[in-house]
């Protein structure tokens, strides 16, 4: 036997692959993929393609929800077990607080696996926390922040305050300023802190800031990969934070 057929005969191991999870993004998105590979399941791959979407204002958002169908069908070809909505602000700016879950609980029955959006990731999360009064920090400015109280107080929650950094550069807000903008929210009847937007960096900063404040922290990155894995009855902590540690 030659050098070359005795290596190939010694043994190996082939990772376990068990799952394939899919995400919708808009294109400008660069940090939910970043923050879903850290997240995933030893076993689990990311499988990602894009909406266009380059600004953020009414007819823009909403017309990701129309977009969506076509780019999750892209998704099922690669036989994904599951597929997230990346946007959180899409769902939530309908003249409804039902239209993000009526759009994905159709296109699960269309696509015949799970599809779910970030924004009812998020409302579902809390509800598992049993919490009602939350804190809220995003990157969004003040028109957009508006309707994101309006999504979550139809959705149940009292907001005891909500700040942003006024911006559309999402991804450019740093952890740091994160952090300061999220404690600069906190009030002592706050039983909760979300910090919105799935193209804001949170992930580093979930623990040290429920450290720092007793508070479960929800972040739509954090929220839509825990929805996701319980729909595909995954169980067991993948951290960072309370609502992930639980799962």
């Amino acid at each position: 036997m030659d050098s070359k057929n005795k290596a190939i005969s010694e043994p190996f191991q082939i990772a376990e692959w068990s799952m394939r999870l899919g995400v919708v993004v808009p294109s400008w998105n660069t940090v939910m993929e970043y923050e879903f590979e850290r997240l995933l399941p030893k076993g689990m791959s990311l499988h990602a393609t894009r909406i266009a979407h380059t600004c953020d204002s009414e007819p823009t958002l909403l017309h990701m929800l129309d977009e969506l169908e076509p780019a999750a069908t892209l998704l099922k070809h690669a036989r994904v077990d599951a597929i997230c909505f990346g946007c959180t602000a899409s769902g939530f700016v309908q003249s409804g607080v039902d239209r993000d879950k009526e759009v994905t609980q159709a296109l699960s029955s269309l696509l015949g696996i799970p599809v779910i959006a970030t924004s009812d990731a998020v409302a579902r999360a809390l509800q598992h926390l049993d919490v009602r009064r939350i804190a809220v920090a995003s990157p969004y400015e003040p028109w957009l922040n508006a309707h994101l109280r309006r999504y979550l107080e139809g959705r149940g929650f009292t907001i005891s305050d909500i700040a942003g950094f006024g911006t559309q550069e999402h991804a450019k807000c740093s952890p740091h300023e994160t952090l300061e903008l999220a404690m600069s929210v906190v009030r002592p009847d706050a039983q909760a802190i979300f910090l919105s937007c799935a193209n804001l960096r949170t992930l580093e900063i979930i623990e040290p800031l429920e450290r720092a404040t007793g508070l479960p922290v929800v972040t739509s990155t954090q929220a839509a990969m825990w929805h996701m894995l319980r729909l595909l009855s995954y169980s067991g902590p993948i951290g960072p934070g309370r609502l992930l540690s639980e799962a």
